[in-house]
């Protein structure tokens, strides 16, 4: 079984897709009162919100307003390994999570929901992960942050979408032989950009890889002067006709620098909360899933991110539930702070 079959047969992916998508329907917006409480309770608890730029924009905006932070996976772990904050709440996925623990093992880490996951953490499990490193054993291992602390651990490098070229790039030159995974979608651009001599695992993002131009040539007859920005974790035929391509800080900074007045963008919705602020007089755009008749289960936000929410962050700030922090084995966490470590080296954020 692949990877990819892993995703699609799992029982539970589809069955977060499906609450994720009826959450999406019913989900009304928060009320100012609920928003003053909660934002009271997460002040007095002393604990910093760190927020990814995929949760809902309530999620965002508190983080924003009570010293926290928002961005992408690389930002956040710089942040909660440089705040002084003893209780940090990730508002995100669990690798996220994982990896503010691996990187501030002192201080105490927390979800919402423990239960937000990522079909690319799903789609590598560590035993099929570490049979597929055996099989090229002369190859350095570079794993997307998208990852397990067990399959982190198994690897040379960590990266993060937004310095995942940089690296294979560097290592490329060094004359290293790359084995890359999770996402085979992420792993092409990246090889296509370098040239590297790479294996790929075979995995890829539920919402990314919805992406298609089964209808976005009609959409951009619609809106003939807009820009199209894409997340390289989309497949190629989207990377190929996109006019910026790069993680989510990197999209946001494209949709500043580029002249375009309207942009369709081919990544998680959650991003335009931000990208909305640094753009306010643009128009942005969600770009086409699949297209008309398409069978969109992602319908272009993680089910995971959408189980962030106020009702489960309340429950955490009142009630603290142990099976919301985030914990590592005292193993791993040695083994994959390494990788980590020279991620944020290679960033200068050590």
């Amino acid at each position: 079984m692949t990877a990819t079959d892993y995703i699609a047969t799992h029982s539970m992916v589809k069955d977060y897709l499906a609450k994720a998508l009826a959450d999406d329907a019913t989900r009304q917006q928060v009320s100012g009162e609920t928003y003053a409480r909660v934002k009271t309770q997460l002040q007095d608890s002393g604990a910093c919100l760190i927020a990814h730029y995929y949760v809902d924009a309530e999620l965002q905006r508190l983080a924003e307003e009570t010293g926290g932070f928002v961005g992408d996976s690389l930002e956040m772990a710089r942040f909660g390994a440089r705040h002084p904050a003893q209780t940090l709440i990730v508002a995100g996925v669990s690798f996220m999570a994982e990896t503010a623990k691996i990187l501030s093992p002192e201080k105490r880490v927390w979800m919402p929901t423990r239960e937000a996951t990522c079909s690319l953490d799903l789609g590598c499990p560590i035993e099929a992960f570490d049979a597929f490193c055996a099989a090229h054993p002369d190859r350095t291992v570079v794993v997307y942050a998208n990852t397990s602390a067990a399959v982190k651990a198994r690897a040379d490098w960590v990266v993060t979408s937004s310095i995942g070229l940089d690296v294979v790039e560097m290592l490329d030159r060094r004359g290293e032989r790359i084995l890359w995974a999770p996402d085979r979608y992420l792993g092409r651009y990246i090889q296509s950009k370098t040239g590297a001599d790479m294996v790929l695992w075979d995995s890829a993002c539920v919402v990314h890889e919805e992406f298609r131009l089964q209808d976005l040539d009609a959409l951009q007859k619609l809106h003939p002067g807009a820009g199209l920005l894409v997340h390289p974790e989309s497949p190629e035929e989207m990377v190929l006709r996109a006019d910026a391509v790069g993680s989510t800080s990197q999209l946001i900074a494209a949709a500043e620098t580029l002249p375009h007045m309207t942009f369709i963008v081919a990544t998680d919705k959650g991003i335009f909360y931000k990208m909305q602020q640094r753009v306010p007089h643009k128009r942005l755009i969600e770009a086409p899933t699949r297209g008309a008749g398409g069978s969109c289960q992602s319908c272009a936000h993680c089910p995971w991110m959408a189980m962030n929410g106020f009702a489960r962050l309340e429950h955490l700030l009142t009630q603290w539930p142990k099976d919301c922090e985030a914990q590592v084995d005292e193993t791993l966490l040695v083994q994959a702070r390494r990788p980590l470590d020279r991620m944020l080296a290679f960033t200068g954020a050590a």
